[in-house]
């Protein structure tokens, strides 16, 4: 049996980093889309930018094929070249010396977790290049810091 096939479009934000976060998400399934969006009060765009990935996941009922599009190079480089397994190895330490904690460990620890469960696929798009669904988690985001100040 094949796993469904969906795909996500994930967003973060921040005015000032750190500062006031919102991230965004957009689910799109059997031409069917679900959005979701939220803030944090002092955060940095790192964080909002994993955050919006572990809410897109953590919202699938089921395994699946998961196909998730994020202009973050820090998210999608973090799973393509191998950063996080090197970082489990390493005992979450990093740097030449495998000496400096990896930033927002809690995170990537969760995020972990949730990618063990689906078939996944991290796939980077270009930021603000007139993508569609990119725009849209943008907008989800900042809108969640507008609304929050």
């Amino acid at each position: 049996m094949t796993k469904r096939l969906v795909e996500i479009y994930t967003d973060g934000a921040c005015s000032g980093n750190p500062g006031p976060g919102g991230w965004g998400t957009l689910l799109m399934f059997d031409g069917r889309t679900k959005e979701l969006a939220g803030y944090e009060e002092q955060t940095t765009n790192n964080r909002m930018e994993i955050q919006a990935v572990i809410e897109g996941l953590q919202a699938l009922k089921e395994p699946c094929s998961v196909k998730i599009y994020s202009d973050s190079a820090y998210v999608v480089n973090t799973f393509k070249q191998g950063w996080l397994e090197g970082w489990k190895r390493n005992g979450w330490k990093r740097g030449p010396k495998k000496n400096q904690p990896v930033q927002n460990e809690d995170q990537w620890r969760i995020l972990d977790l949730l990618v063990q469960k689906h078939n996944v696929e991290f796939i980077k798009v270009k930021g603000h290049s007139g993508n569609e669904f990119n725009e849209v988690v943008d907008r989800l985001a900042v809108e969640q810091i507008e609304l929050n100040r």
